[in-house]
């Protein structure tokens, strides 16, 4: 590994022992694709990661006016993998998709008739996602890996490339950036990786509930009590962040199924896991058909719920709602 501009280098191998060991409090139910496009590979010189990776980091922040990096890792042509924004910060990188998810970009032009990827990137890719799939013990499908071409520009809504889309990760990605050609091309090699045949690796410790961080930070320390020290090895946990809860103690909310690892409780408010379990489901701006539809969900879309009123349920800390019937809670 090496370290620069605060961004650390990892080769694939590298990346496999360090998402596995990092301690991680948001509850991740996305990983996105995307490609940057500019830089491209006629940027790469073989040597110049951390430039181009601090390049894109003044881009975002003084142009788009972001407060970090939009990304938290970018592959690189020769299949090496840098860190970019803190793991526990949302990303900036889908417009209404960038909850609980995580940021990928893949460094280069994959639209027809640009660059072609590297055997090196492509590896390396997969190995990545399959890492991140099985950090967050996900079976790989298009609900849970998705690509930045399927979400609206102007407002975020999932429509599968229909209209106002990026191309993003590419048209050539993976043999295209359709959900067909992901399902196709891209699925099939995380689960290859994965050596996914049955169900994915179970947590150590059942997850009792969900709760969403209600400070601007909050602090992980070491036990269940203000005397234990601040862990010093995890960053802390950002506002909105939605945590696992495996175990309750005076008030204190253990976050981690292997280790000590414990939140202040006061500082959290209790939600719920749901699955979508209609074809499509609208979402308004508040709990009645009287509001403006602003988003569509599909089957199988998992949402946390944070507040519940008259039949509806809100979705995220902004004001996004459903209806409660067409969703099938799981914890």
């Amino acid at each position: 590994m090496e370290t620069k501009f605060s961004f650390i280098k990892m080769t694939p191998q590298e990346f496999e022992s360090y998402i596995e060991k990092l301690k991680i409090a948001r509850t991740i139910l996305f990983i996105q694709q995307h490609h940057t496009y500019i830089p491209s590979y006629i940027h790469f010189k073989g040597n110049n990661h951390f430039e181009l990776q601090k390049g894109m980091k003044n881009t975002h922040m003084n142009l788009n006016g972001w407060a970090d990096i939009g990304q938290h890792f970018t592959v690189f042509p020769d299949g090496s993998i840098l860190t970019g924004r803190n793991i526990e910060k949302t990303p900036a990188c889908i417009t209404g998709k960038n909850s609980n998810a995580i940021c990928i970009e893949n460094l280069g032009n994959f639209d027809k008739g640009g660059d072609e990827m590297t055997e090196a990137q492509k590896k390396s890719i997969i190995m990545v996602t399959a890492a991140l799939c099985k950090k967050f013990n996900f079976v790989p499908d298009t609900n849970n890996i998705v690509y930045h071409h399927w979400f609206n520009l102007a407002n975020g809504v999932r429509n599968n490339g229909s209209g106002n889309n990026k191309s993003c990760p590419g048209t050539n990605f993976f043999g295209g950036n359709k959900v067909d050609d992901c399902l196709s091309h891209f699925i099939p090699l995380i689960k290859e990786k994965l050596n996914l045949k049955t169900k994915p690796v179970e947590e150590t410790l059942e997850v009792l509930k969900y709760v969403s961080v209600t400070s601007p930070t909050l602090n992980i320390r070491g036990g269940a009590n203000v005397s234990f020290p601040i862990q010093k090895d995890r960053a802390s946990v950002q506002f909105g962040s939605v945590l696992r809860v495996y175990e309750e103690k005076n008030g204190w909310y253990r976050i981690s199924s292997s280790a000590q690892h414990w939140v202040n409780s006061k500082y959290t408010k209790e939600i719920k896991r749901a699955t979508i379990n209609t074809d499509i489901l609208n979402v308004r701006s508040g709990p009645d058909v009287t509001y403006p539809k602003i988003d569509m969900q599909k089957k199988g879309t998992e949402v946390f719920i944070y507040n519940q009123k008259n039949g509806w349920s809100q979705i995220s800390i902004e004001s996004r709602w459903v209806k409660d019937s067409y969703l099938k809670i799981s914890l």
